[in-house]
């Protein structure tokens, strides 16, 4: 049994999964408070979501709650004797959205980072890949990066106004759509992805 946990985006998300059967899922956005939403709905689970295999998002996104998400899934694959592992919000939403069989060939994955900069992604569907490295640009940079015509996530829509170019989809990411993951892609360490370099820097 795997329990997947989603906590990066203003959504807070959860999956009991048995092989590749979906079993139940909670999926809200909250924007905020992961913290107070996440344990009651992992308990709303059939068998408060005890699983072997505990799968969650690392990122790159809301600092916060990412922090939230690997804490409680360490902690319960340490009180259960489960496996943790980890996989990325940007491969998670490439996947979702290949699922639809009309969906390009290829996309870009764009959210919101920080300091007016935007997370960018390419992926090719077949194989599911990445074209390129996780990378944080300004709205101009990653116009110039992105060749791909479909851009999904909450940054989509202003690359494509921006470009003047391109079909935006919003786009959380869903804890039930794990299964839609290669197995190489979820078995990230479970630590965050932050995607930049931190602001703060120690005294030299």
């Amino acid at each position: 049994m795997i329990l997947a946990i989603d906590t990066a985006s203003d959504a807070c998300s959860v999956a009991l999964i048995d092989g590749e059967e979906l079993v139940a899922e909670r999926h809200e956005i909250v924007g905020r408070g992961h913290a107070e939403k996440l344990v009651p709905m992992i308990a709303e689970l059939p068998g408060s979501g005890r699983a072997d295999t505990i799968l969650v998002d690392c990122g790159p996104g809301s600092f916060t709650g990412l922090r939230v998400g690997l804490a409680t899934a360490r902690a319960l694959g340490l009180g259960w004797g489960a496996n943790v592992q980890g996989y990325s919000a940007l491969a998670l939403m490439a996947a979702m959205t290949f699922s639809d069989g009309a969906a390009a060939d290829r996309l870009a994955v764009t959210i919101l980072g920080g300091h007016g900069e935007m997370f960018v992604q390419r992926f090719s569907k077949e194989p599911f890949a990445e074209i390129a490295p996780l990378a944080s640009l300004r709205p101009e940079a990653a116009v110039d990066v992105i060749e791909e015509p479909l851009l999904v996530g909450n940054a989509a829509a202003e690359l494509v106004a921006l470009a003047e170019t391109g079909k935006a989809i919003e786009l959380y990411p869903r804890a039930a759509e794990v299964r839609r993951l290669p197995q190489s892609f979820r078995a990230l360490p479970p630590k965050p992805i932050y995607g930049r370099a931190p602001d703060a820097r120690p005294p030299q």
